[in-house]
């Protein structure tokens, strides 16, 4: 795993990296410090990285001004902050956690494993999914989004209002972060469970799900029954 700690107190920051380090071990490929906003998103455009741990408070600079060009990327990002009070907002914005300070070493592996697991966000209160357009960054409301298509390591995010975006996080790591009015109904597919209108059997037992716009997705063999039983 390649990490980026962006923390403007560097007794902190060699914490969260002797941490860090005894909690990852050999799955530890490389860690970096860096205490400035602007070499951090330096840093982050030219590097590739699986985690950035990230202060809210850099040197008087607002940690958000990071994190809306984080969150487009391909990797996770959790807040490690005094200010609780931003939270909410942090989750709202797609972190995967929020470790509050002052913190210790269980909470902060806490944080870690969910980057390997497909355990979702404790708050699920993500209401922007961020992508890149034009050299820019776009917050587009999790309410608009219909459906979503794994596309290799990316995603492609299908809108309401037809037109379609494309997600540097894989659909992995978007199921993560969404709530469970998603749901994976194929390796390929994320589905709002809202905008299903019908389940079908089409011939050769392959199952559609029939949305409101009249967009057919398949179903997987696997996922029918339960997803069968949350839409009714």
């Amino acid at each position: 795993m390649n990490i980026l700690i962006v923390e403007d107190e560097s007794r902190i920051a060699k914490r969260i990296e002797r941490m860090t380090r005894a909690i990852l071990g050999d799955t530890l490929q490389s860690i970096r410090h860096i205490n400035t906003l602007e070499e951090a998103v330096k840093f982050i455009e030219t590097h590739e990285l699986d985690l950035v741990l990230l202060d809210l408070n850099l040197n008087g600079n607002s940690g958000f001004d990071l994190l809306t060009t984080a969150v487009s990327k391909s990797f996770h990002t959790i807040i490690i902050s005094a200010y609780k009070d931003q939270a909410i907002t942090a989750f709202e914005y797609g972190v995967l956690d929020f470790v509050p300070k002052p913190f210790n070493s269980d909470r902060l592996e806490q944080a870690l494993e969910r980057v390997h697991t497909k355990e979702q966000t404790t708050a699920n209160t993500v209401k922007f999914l961020a992508v890149k357009k034009r050299h820019k960054v776009q917050l587009i409301p999790v309410e608009d989004v219909l459906y979503i298509k794994g596309a290799g390591t990316y995603t492609e995010l299908f809108l309401a209002t037809g037109k379609k975006e494309l997600h540097d996080k894989s659909l992995e790591k978007l199921e993560q972060l969404l709530s469970p009015s998603f749901e994976r109904i194929h390796k390929s597919y994320l589905v709002k469970i809202s905008e299903i209108a019908q389940i079908t059997v089409a011939s050769g037992s392959k199952y559609v799900a029939e949305l409101k716009n009249g967009e057919r997705i398949p179903i997987g063999r696997t996922k029918y029954k339960d997803l069968k039983a949350k839409w009714l």
